[in-house]
């Protein structure tokens, strides 16, 4: 565990951790974009090393969450007809659609398949040519390459009983949906590392100069999100908006350009809803016209599914930064990882359930 232990170390945990208070004169509110790092935060501790002036907000980092609940719906319809094989990542089964969710259908005998990714989905579909096999494939840029690949190969082999349910989503364009918002409180960003692996951090200069915010790269570890929050006070203090990377180990300004190649290949970008935010322009990925005949929407004609969320769920304002798990009555009573309201809950990246799990009988004074 060497390469993971040295980003744990809580000596040093402690010297970040008094650097931010030292450097720290005025109140802040901080966003991490990840759930990954949102459960990093929330998991060890982290939002108690900092000053009281200090307030991290949760943003819309969990594609599950993200997700909207007519896709889920969608994906739902499909799942439930007699010759389709449904694919899907394991954490998609229990996100709750309007009446059921997948887990109930594989329940019920239909064939649902967790796989580990999106090229096991295209074998199933190899396996079984009288059958169609339908990939759902949701999540952010860094989930794209792989998707796109898997569509790809699909139609490289003539596969034409493979398709893919889409529901991917870009972060930059999500970033300025919660700056250009009335309600927005956020003062800087700790952007995903991962995503930067993928397509770098060129899209976030003209986002930092518009809204005046400063963007920090960031990886996962402790350590990595003390130094993210450290160098992003700085910037605040300073009075500084810029681009900075903190996770220098994984991501270069340009990213991967040949995973960017393929995804442009593969996708276009089209304007996509996004669960408890609504529709933001420009921010997501669908399957392009020379890949159609894979675009599982069109295939099985579900535009048709319209679907509204739950009135007593408010995980788009959790996703937005501007409430927090605690506000919400349902949270731990009506809305448990058991029998979840919102995805925000379910999701193993959802902010509820980070909260749930590891802070449900905090006292909230702070």
């Amino acid at each position: 565990m060497k390469y993971l232990d040295e980003y744990r170390d809580p000596k040093l945990a402690q010297q970040l951790s008094r650097q931010i208070h030292k450097i720290t004169t005025k109140p802040w509110v901080i966003m991490e974009v990840c759930g990954g790092q949102t459960h990093a935060i929330v998991k060890f501790g982290i939002d108690q090393l900092l000053p009281d002036k200090i307030e991290l907000v949760h943003g819309p980092g969990c594609p599950v969450c993200v997700t909207p609940l007519e896709t889920i719906d969608r994906a739902l319809a499909i799942a439930s007809q007699k010759d389709v094989i449904f694919c899907s990542f394991g954490d998609m089964l229990r996100v709750p659609g309007s009446c059921r969710d997948l887990l109930s259908i594989k329940a019920e005998g239909g064939d649902i398949r967790i796989v580990y990714s999106p090229l096991d989905a295209v074998k199933v579909a190899q396996e079984n040519p009288d059958k169609e096999v339908v990939f759902f494939a949701v999540g952010f840029e860094t989930t794209a390459p792989a998707n796109a690949m898997a569509v790809y190969q699909a139609a490289e082999s003539g596969l034409s009983n493979f398709s893919m349910l889409v529901s991917h989503v870009l972060v930059p364009p999500a970033m300025e949906a919660i700056l250009s918002s009335k309600a927005n409180r956020v003062q800087a960003f700790l952007a995903a590392g991962h995503v930067c692996a993928v397509m770098g951090y060129k899209e976030y200069p003209p986002i930092a100069a518009k809204y005046k915010v400063p963007i920090v790269v960031t990886g996962f570890e402790p350590l990595d999100i003390l130094q993210g929050i450290a160098m992003t006070v700085q910037q605040l203090e300073e009075g500084r908006y810029e681009v900075e990377n903190q996770y220098v180990r994984s991501v270069k300004e340009h990213g991967n350009q040949n995973a960017q190649h393929l995804i442009s290949r593969v996708f276009q970008v089209i304007p996509r809803k996004w669960r408890g935010i609504g529709e933001i322009p420009y921010s997501g990925l669908g399957l392009n016209r020379q890949y159609r005949d894979h675009d599982a929407e069109i295939k099985f004609k579900l535009d048709d599914i319209k679907t509204k969320e739950s009135s007593d769920c408010i995980s788009g304002l959790i996703l937005q930064g501007t409430k927090k798990p605690h506000d919400c009555p349902a949270f731990g009573t009506k809305c448990t990882p058991e029998h979840p309201l919102g995805a925000t809950m379910v999701s193993s990246e959802g902010t509820c359930s980070a909260y749930f799990r590891y802070k449900r009988n905090y006292q909230w004074t702070k």
